[in-house]
């Protein structure tokens, strides 16, 4: 049974209806027509394509690698399986740090291409005029804040960002230039939560924190992780609902040994 029938589109608009409803977000990471179709079948609000494929889908040990293409291609295999979500692409490291016009240009693939319902990008203040142009040329934009996987080599690793009250002032800085700049939502990775609850009451746009705490407005984590697919390492952050890695092991040894036994296929299961 499709439970997607009697459920409203989501919508740029109705994500931000949601903050001032008081209604949280669920949002959740998605790379592939089947998790994506699963997802939107269990009324999630809003299904990321995020640059983590490059490391639960592809193996790589950080985003960076994740090409344009390759995002594409993963966006276009989500939409097929999504029908009321809202699908968010997110672009990846160099194609829009290099400047507007490059940017305008590789967001419009994922809109063209992928039929895609928004974009992510990470930074501040200084990719605030690029917002603006994407949101001007009618491509809404999510922001990302925070713990930024693509400026890693610049962080040093993947520690909790904002700590002292001097990185605090530029975070909630930085949120307020990108929501100036017309983004429609604010991802806040790993920080306080104190830090992430001021940001959420002086923003009227939603956050969705992963790692931030219990008061932004929504919730993301990575599928893989909240399913205990990808087991390379477990953030603090991220709360494990199923541990389908060990059971997909357990499945597959269980059918090795009915075919070294030749218990497989059965006759009832034979033509």
């Amino acid at each position: 049974m499709d439970k997607t029938k009697n459920l409203t589109n989501i919508t740029v608009p109705k994500i931000i209806d949601m903050k001032k409803r008081g209604e949280k977000i669920v949002a959740l990471t998605a790379y592939d027509y089947l998790f994506a179709s699963i997802l939107d079948q269990s009324s999630v609000d809003l299904i990321l394509v995020g640059d983590s494929a490059s490391m639960v889908f592809a193996g790589q040990k950080t985003t960076l690698p994740y090409t344009m293409d390759e995002a594409v291609y993963h966006c276009k295999s989500v939409r097929r399986g999504v029908r009321r979500a809202l699908v968010v692409a997110d672009m990846p490291f160099m194609s829009f740090q290099v400047n507007p016009e490059e940017t305008i240009k590789n967001a419009g693939r994922f809109f063209k291409e992928a039929e895609v319902d928004a974009v992510k990008m990470e930074g501040g203040e200084t990719i605030a005029p690029t917002i603006r142009k994407l949101v001007n040329s009618g491509m809404p934009v999510m922001g990302h804040l925070g713990l930024m996987p693509q400026s890693i080599r610049n962080l040093g690793g993947y520690s909790v960002q904002g700590k002292t009250d001097e990185h605090a002032q530029w975070l909630l800085k930085d949120a307020k230039a990108v929501e100036k700049a017309g983004a429609f939502c604010l991802v806040l990775e790993k920080i306080p939560h104190e830090l992430a609850k001021q940001v959420t009451a002086e923003l009227s746009i939603p956050t969705i924190g992963i790692g931030a705490g219990p008061d932004c407005d929504g919730q993301i984590l990575v599928t893989h992780d909240m399913l205990g697919l990808y087991e390379k390492f477990k953030p603090k952050f991220v709360r494990r609902y199923a541990e389908l890695a060990q059971d997909i092991r357990e499945a597959v040894s269980s059918y090795s040994g009915d075919v070294k036994d030749n218990e497989f296929p059965n006759l009832d299961e034979s033509f």
